[in-house]
């Protein structure tokens, strides 16, 4: 089920990436193609107004003042022909625009019989712009059955008393614009084939950096539950030693108040009442719900190995450092500590547990009495064990695990011995500002 809904999930994720790149495409190129037709009729316009600069004034008057083909009209045409095939325009030609609903066409710049005054066919509320305002203009598409598809822009032509005496126009084919169009595209077919390869360049990344992330919370979680499984079957088998004395314990008071040994019976319940007042010290006032479980539990544990354990620890929340670390760091020490202790006499197993935290740092202590001096050179190395194997167990791991998360949060750890027997383990993680609260 689980892998089929992932196959739907990838299908539809690629039908949805294809889907957006194709409407991003059409997009892309609906916008480049108006783009290209405005910057088209934008070059046009400042081509006419340039023309216009040059124009022949006094001839193109002349023209007017009989309208016929004499030698002005030709000269003009000649002119305006030889433009024309410069720019690569369709036509280029001279306006009268004498009233707001037609414009006729004059003197046309191109090979064939033209007749003075033609209707032409600009649309008419571009003619009423330019006989009102006398401005440029600049039409959409025209779709013309004689000539064809084409753009036009319009400039008016004015005389030296500033009169406008006529209008320049400038047709240029729809074949021409969408001959540049696909040029423009060809060029940018490269860029956008870079661009869907960077975004599934993305794409990809994102889910290999999420399986990563997943395979890291997988493990991480897996060794929280490692950690937390070790304790919890320390603190079952330390509730169960427990049980196990609690029954021994009532089976010498209902022996003791048989045979009448009521002061000796009295005695012994006095004893046992001492032991239950260490229990109960084992609720600690520690903010860390982890930390505080853990301590309880090691607590417990030594109470029956007759371990004297000093527990000091700071009101701290220690939220700057992951829980998970922070359980492996210490009972990995704590571990490595109970094992020292139970290869003396009673009376000398004694463990000092120590965690403090100040602006800058954070402090962890374990101090325990041992039997022989330790070697800080090689304490830390993969695998030494100053215990031997038993039923294939692997030891020395947990003292190189500790370092490897020290250093993970670039601290500093150190073990000491001294003379007294005594080994002291010291842990300092620097607080940077994170917050790792109730995070594994």
């Amino acid at each position: 089920m689980k892998k089929s809904r992932l196959s739907i999930l990838l299908i539809l994720s690629t039908v949805l990436f294809i889907f957006f790149t194709m409407l991003g495409a059409h997009i892309t190129s609906m916008r480049m193609q108006d783009t290209v037709e405005e910057s088209i009729a934008n070059h046009s316009l400042e081509v006419a107004k340039a023309i216009v600069q040059d124009f022949d004034i006094e001839a193109y008057e002349n023209f007017l003042l009989k309208q016929e083909k004499n030698e002005h009209y030709w000269k003009i045409r000649r002119d305006l022909n030889a433009i024309r095939e410069k720019i690569g325009a369709l036509y280029v030609y001279t306006l009268a625009i004498d009233n707001p609903a037609i414009s006729k066409t004059m003197i046309v710049g191109a090979s064939g019989n033209f007749k003075i005054g033609d209707s032409c066919t600009v649309p008419k509320k571009y003619v009423e712009q330019a006989y009102y305002q006398n401005a440029p203009y600049v039409t959409e598409e025209i779709l013309d059955p004689k000539y064809g598809s084409y753009l036009s822009v319009g400039v008016p032509i004015h005389n030296g008393s500033g009169q406008v005496i006529g209008y320049l126009g400038i047709d240029i084919s729809a074949e021409s614009i969408s001959a540049i169009e696909e040029t423009v595209m060809e060029n940018n077919v490269m860029n956008f084939l870079i661009n869907i390869i960077f975004i599934l360049t993305i794409i990809v990344c994102f889910l290999l950096l999420q399986r990563w992330y997943q395979k890291k919370v997988s493990k991480e979680v897996g060794n929280t539950e490692d950690t937390y499984q070790a304790e919890l079957k320390t603190l079952i088998a330390s509730v169960s030693s427990l049980k196990h004395d609690y029954a021994n314990h009532m089976q010498v008071l209902h022996g003791l108040l048989q045979i009448g040994k009521t002061n000796r019976a009295l005695e012994y319940v006095t004893s046992l009442t001492n032991e239950i007042q260490m229990i109960e010290k084992l609720q600690l006032n520690v903010d860390h719900p982890g930390l505080a479980i853990l301590l309880q539990t090691k607590k417990l544990a030594t109470e029956n190995y007759q371990i004297d354990m000093d527990l000091s620890i700071s009101s701290n929340g220690f939220n700057q450092i992951k829980s998970i670390d922070l359980i492996k760091i210490l009972s990995n020490l704590i571990d490595n500590a109970i094992d020292a202790t139970l290869e003396l006499p009673e009376e000398h197993r004694k463990i000092q547990i120590n965690c403090h935290a100040d602006e800058t740092k954070y402090i962890f202590k374990v101090v325990n009495t041992c039997s022989s001096l330790v070697d800080n050179k090689v304490i830390f190395n993969q695998g030494f064990s100053t215990k031997a194997v038993e039923d294939g167990k692997i030891r020395g791991q947990g003292l190189f695990i500790v370092k490897e998360i020290v250093n993970s949060y670039n601290g500093t750890i150190s073990l000491n011995s001294t003379a007294e027997q005594e080994v002291t383990a010291i842990v300092e993680i620097p607080i940077k500002g994170r917050d790792f609260t109730f995070k594994v």
